[in-house]
Formats: C-alpha cells, structure tokens, sequence
C-alpha cells in the first residue's frame, strides 16, 4: 500500500540524506565483510551549508483552512523519506500545548521521543509574541515570564531556534511607543536565549502592526542584540518590497547576518483571502527564489531553511518543490 503522500511528484527528487545514509551503509556492509582492508579511504562527505526542516503550521492551516486531516506519523514519515533534518512545531497541533519542563518534565520527554522515533531533529518552536509590545508594563513581564517557559522547553528538545510572532493592535500606544516596547523586551529574551544557547528570531507579516521594512530595521537596531535576528520569508519580503517578485533586494538591505532562519516559500504578491502574505509551492508564483538563495548563500547563512506551506492546499508538494529549488542552490 502506497503512503498517503505518494501521489506523482512534479520533480523527481534525490534525498541528499538518502545519499549519505545509503553510501555509509555500503561502508559499513563492506567493513562487516572484511572488504574495506588495504582500500583508499574514500574523501568525506561535502559539508552542506545548510540545514532543511519542514513547519508543522502548513499542515496545521491547511487542516482548518481546507477541512483535510493529516496524521502525525504519516506526515513525520513524509518529512523524513523525503529528505529533510527537522520540522518546526506548532503550539496545539497534535501533540497539544508546549509543557513547562520544570513542571512536567515526562511529557516533555513523550514528545522528544516521538521526534526522535521518525529521526527528525526539532530545530525550532514558534510562539507568539503580542505580550511583547502591550503598553502594560505588568503584560509585558507575563509575556517574558511564558518566553521564558518555551524557551525552557525549546531547550529541552534540543532546539537551535525560537520563533517569535508579535501580533495584535497597538491598544492604544503611538507606533514609536510599540515599537520601543517590542525591542526592549525582545532584546530581554535574547539575553534568556543565550544563557540557554539558543538564538531567537521574530518575524513581521503584512497584516501586523509592525509591517513595513522600517519597522523591522528599528526594532533590530533597537533590540541590538546578537542573539536576536529576524526570519527570512519571501513572501513577507516581497510585500514589503512593493510586490516586484525581489524579495531578495529587501534581504539585501536587511543583511543577511541579520537573519536567523529562513521560512521558504514563493507568493504572488498579494494577500490569501485577505489574510497574510499568499504562500505558493517554490516555482508558483513570481518570486525569484534562486536569487534569494543565492544572495543567503554569498551571505555566509548556515542555518536552518524551513518550508513554510501556510494555508498552500497541497503541502506535501510545497515541500517537495521546496526541497528542490533548495538542492539545486547547494549544487551552484
């Protein structure tokens, strides 16, 4: 019987990971054998300059979205035979809220090992970060005191990332009071990150308060903090680059030094359904994808890429479509 996920891909892809697993097998079968004895040593594989993960939210949107049930084990499964390191999970889906590791530390071990079974690594948890910017100084602090909790968390599933998302309205602040709020406490969080080894990262979308490229410059510089970068989606990017299909010229602008993941996808460069960026299997839309990957590349970026499938009907097909156009970058 076939997995559900098997329906002909647009592109035959070749797992680098089953690449690298099938050639150590052949090593150690041939070790086993006694053959490997007087032969060369055979040259180490090439370090690729990034790592890939797939976000748990595109299956999570589709399912409310589009009314389609997807089972974790089925969808870990995908994620791994199709060559992917890791996933970013989502609070809720499937495995329920993140757990307090000081108050329920076997629950927390119940999820890492359901990673580890599909031998995926959790690289990042996203969270949300209204509590962030609330003109409240009390808000705030309970904000921080929660961040402080899925950090904790983030640690114990041996996560590189946190992600951050900070909605919600100004209530009642001017844009410059929000703004000096979210970076002073976004840059209290970095200061938690580092002590547990972790690298923070926020990210702006259209319909938020905070959605212009200014924006997202003035909290950095305020923050200023080098646990503390923003993440790299094109969609966003292209919206707030005047939706040309360049989300790469506002990458540019950015720096590259100052992103700490990357959330893959291509847009067209309008809104879903009067929501958030439209977020399109990489190859469907107008972005220049490659061009992005490329400026990442050039830019010394070696962290994690994640595909973001938010609300795209078919997320298998965005992971796989991302997967490739990934391939092909490590191989320019």
């Amino acid at each position: 019987m076939n997995p559900p996920w098997s329906e002909q891909p647009r592109h035959q892809l070749t797992s680098l990971a089953d690449v690298v697993v099938n050639r150590r097998s052949f090593i150690e079968r041939m070790a086993c054998l006694g053959l490997m004895t007087g032969m060369p040593a055979l040259a180490a594989e090439p370090r690729l300059p990034w790592k890939t993960a797939v976000g748990l939210n595109g299956f999570a949107s589709g399912e409310r979205k589009y009314g389609r049930t997807h089972s974790l084990r089925n969808v870990l499964s995908f994620i791994r035979e199709t060559g992917f390191d890791g996933v970013e999970l989502v609070q809720g889906w499937r495995v329920g809220d993140y757990p307090d590791p000081d108050q329920n530390l076997a629950r927390v071990e119940e999820m890492m090992e359901t990673y580890k079974e599909s031998g995926l690594r959790v690289f990042s948890v996203q969270t949300g970060a209204g509590g962030a910017f609330a003109p409240e100084k009390e808000t705030r602090q309970q904000w921080k005191e929660e961040m402080r909790r899925n950090l904790r968390f983030a640690r114990a599933m041996g996560c590189d990332c946190i992600g951050m998302w900070p909605g919600g309205g100004l209530r009642g602040q001017s844009m410059d009071e929000a703004i000096r709020h979210v970076s002073e406490s976004f840059k209290e969080i970095g200061d938690m990150a580092g002590e547990l080894g972790i690298l923070a990262a926020f990210e702006i979308e259209p319909p938020f308060v905070f959605n212009t490229e200014q924006h997202l410059e003035r909290i950095l510089d305020q923050a200023d903090h080098p646990n503390l970068k923003t993440i790299y989606d094109p969609s966003h990017f292209d919206l707030m680059n005047g939706s040309q299909g360049l989300p790469h010229e506002m990458l540019k602008r950015i720096g590259v030094e100052r992103i700490g993941y990357v959330h893959l996808t291509d847009t067209d460069g309008t809104l879903r359904d009067g929501g958030t960026s439209k977020h399109l299997a990489c190859g469907d839309g107008h972005a220049n994808i490659p061009a992005s990957l490329e400026m990442l590349r050039q830019g010394g970026f070696e962290g994690w890429i994640m595909i973001d499938a938010w609300e795209i009907p078919d997320p298998y097909d965005a992971c796989r479509m991302g997967l490739h156009h990934i391939q092909k970058a490590m191989q320019g």
